[in-house]
């Protein structure tokens, strides 16, 4: 019997949510939005994603509300993909991921997240142990871990060795810098 292309007769909400993020590529843009990668060529650079994919990708996740598009330069047009309130929500999906495959699978940690307010490592839950809270993602930095390579042959990656807040946007050599978000 031949699998279906959806999960129409479940009746299941990881099934509805894999609907909406369960293709290749689709957490890994997400994963990286959250790092802070914004614009269409750093996507592309960052993921070695071919150029439909990611375009069909970024379409999808906008048209769910997980991305919104904003423009950012007008001649010649060019927009950036920026989270919504809908995308910040799979973070804690997306650490899960993380964590699991680093113990079931193996490998030193790419990242490590610490709460900003007070510098403490963040629990695998996201939590903080000296505050006694659950972090948002806008108070968690993010440091390179012993397994991140500390020569990546991309700008993206280079942009991204260092500590940092998620969801800042990456500035690169390759562009200027990206607009900030009204605080």
């Amino acid at each position: 019997m031949a699998l279906g292309k959806d999960y129409a007769t479940q009746e299941c909400s990881i099934a509805r949510a894999l609907e909406v993020v369960g293709e290749r590529w689709t957490l890994l843009v997400i994963r990286d939005a959250l790092y802070g990668v914004r614009r269409y060529n750093d996507f592309l650079v960052h993921l070695g994603i071919p150029r439909a994919v990611l375009a069909n990708r970024l379409q999808a996740l906008t048209a769910e509300g997980i991305l919104e598009k904003r423009r950012y330069q007008e001649s010649p047009p060019r927009d950036e993909y920026v989270l919504t309130d809908r995308g910040v929500a799979l973070w804690p999906a997306l650490r899960a991921l993380g964590i699991w495959g680093r113990e079931q699978l193996g490998g030193e940690p790419m990242r490590t997240f610490w709460h900003a307010d007070c510098g403490t490592e963040l629990s695998p839950y996201g939590a903080c142990a000296t505050c006694g809270t659950l972090v948002a993602v806008r108070d968690i930095d993010m440091r390179p871990g012993p397994g991140l390579d500390p020569d990546p042959a991309d700008h993206v990656s280079r942009a991204l060795l260092g500590p940092r807040r998620l969801l800042q946007p990456i500035e690169t050599e390759q562009q200027g810098p990206a607009p900030r978000r009204p605080a």
